[in-house]
């Protein structure tokens, strides 16, 4: 009976030891693929600066702030729809950081890229706006002792074809409708936009722009933006209001305009998101 008695005990004290383990490890972890099953399917908006954020937040209920490398995502709902808006920097590289942080982080069904930029096309005027319908690098290439040689980069699956990227149909024709409801028809444009970090504020480089790349507006991050989102096959589509006409006068028209241009393009997105179903 005590030989019994004793073998009892120790698989009653294996027992404590293994059930307390086996219900932890089939527990959901913070962060696991159950508890990111739960989050809701939200919009991502994305701009460069505070200025082209700021009427988006006004006008959000947010739920809460995560910061993911020094980068406030604020997660909520903006007319009716879940979203998740951030201000990324300025530039390729901090742009392409935020929105694969925003990518990894959240389930993200398609994103809005939206903010300022200025004007190549001899037709766009300090204000238009401009849909991107692709994107391009124009600063990427060569340096060599003729000058620059641009490249498609087309050295895999990730890079847009002949250098470009395309933004989503659907998103491109809510985003046209919702700017013509806003500005006019006559104000918002379609087309190529060129992205690279420098402020254009060139006349002959313009005009290498639109020789180039057919490109209608110039700015620092929407081609960035365009290839992450390629990689990771999510829709997008980049909105800009054009504060400058990239010339000589660029900075000055920048500071005069570039906050009315912002909270134009931000109307434009409230817009969709009151046509998305």
């Amino acid at each position: 009976m005590l030989k019994k008695s004793n073998h009892l005990r120790t698989l009653l004290t294996l027992l404590l030891i293994v059930v307390p383990l086996l219900v932890c490890s089939c527990a959901p972890k913070e962060g696991s693929v159950a508890e990111e099953k739960e989050q809701p399917e939200s919009i991502g908006i994305i701009s460069a600066m505070d200025n082209e954020v700021k009427l988006l937040l006004s006008e959000a209920d947010i739920d809460h702030v995560d910061t993911i490398g020094g980068v406030d995502f604020h997660v909520g709902t903006l007319c009716g729809q879940p979203v998740v808006i951030t201000r990324s920097g300025i530039g390729k590289v901090l742009s392409a950081s935020a929105v694969t942080a925003m990518l990894n982080q959240y389930r993200i069904s398609n994103v809005i890229f939206t903010g300022i930029a200025g004007g190549v096309g001899d037709d766009t005027e300090v204000l238009d706006e401009v849909i991107a319908t692709r994107l391009v690098q124009h600063d990427y290439g060569t340096m060599n002792n003729d000058g620059f040689e641009w490249s498609d980069g087309n050295t895999g699956e990730s890079v847009g074809e002949e250098g470009y990227y395309y933004c989503d149909d659907e998103l491109v024709d809510l985003a046209y409708d919702a700017a013509t409801e806003i500005i006019g028809e006559e104000h918002v444009f379609k087309g190529t936009i060129a992205t690279g970090d420098q402020f254009v504020a060139s006349e002959e480089y313009v005009e290498t722009l639109q020789d180039n790349f057919d490109a209608i507006a110039c700015e620092m991050e929407g081609a960035s933006i365009a290839a992450v989102c390629t990689q990771y096959e999510t829709p997008f589509v980049v909105i800009r209001a054009m504060s400058d006409k990239a010339d000589g006068n660029a900075h000055e028209s920048y500071d005069n305009m570039g906050d009315i241009a912002a909270d134009n393009s931000s109307r434009i997105v409230i817009h969709i998101l009151k046509s998305i179903k």
